[in-house]
């Protein structure tokens, strides 16, 4: 069962030892993930989690609010090579989902993905993510309703 656990002592540095392979652009280091969620930590509204399948730590999650907008922003989600392929990156996006609609705070989640990470767009369609029609950051806006 995936869960999602505050980053703290105990898989801090398993967090920080999880990689992708050096020659993807499009997948930010846990290290400079975390250095942003420190930067922006007075505004209150980042939160890094561990995500866990059962009681091993199987990837990172970063999500934002912007309460202005009623929208939870789906910043970073990462799993190593060696997670690939067991359904965690799915099972991931369908329970921020889940929760995000069960707060009842947000009218929407967004997200960014890189044109050429095609497997990430892959997951994110399939559990109902659309193309806002928007680009950042040379990446592709995504979003799906939650009311």
């Amino acid at each position: 069962m995936i869960t999602f656990r505050e980053i703290n002592e105990d898989n801090f540095d398993a967090i920080l030892e999880m990689k992708r392979p050096e020659n993807e652009h499009f997948v930010c280091s846990n290290a400079k993930s975390l250095a942003q969620c420190w930067l922006y930590r007075e505004n209150g509204d980042v939160f890094p989690y561990a995500i866990y399948a059962d009681e091993t730590p199987v990837g990172f999650l970063l999500l934002e609010e912007d309460m202005d907008e009623e929208e939870l922003i789906l910043w970073r989600i990462m799993f190593p090579p060696e997670q690939e392929g067991k359904g965690y990156g799915t099972a991931s996006v369908r329970l921020v989902i889940d929760q995000a609609k069960a707060s009842g705070k947000y009218a929407r989640l967004t997200l960014t993905c890189s044109p050429d990470n095609h497997i990430a767009r892959h997951v994110y369609e399939k559990v109902g993510f659309l193309p806002t029609g928007n680009i950042l950051h040379d990446s592709v806006e995504m979003y799906i309703p939650l009311r």
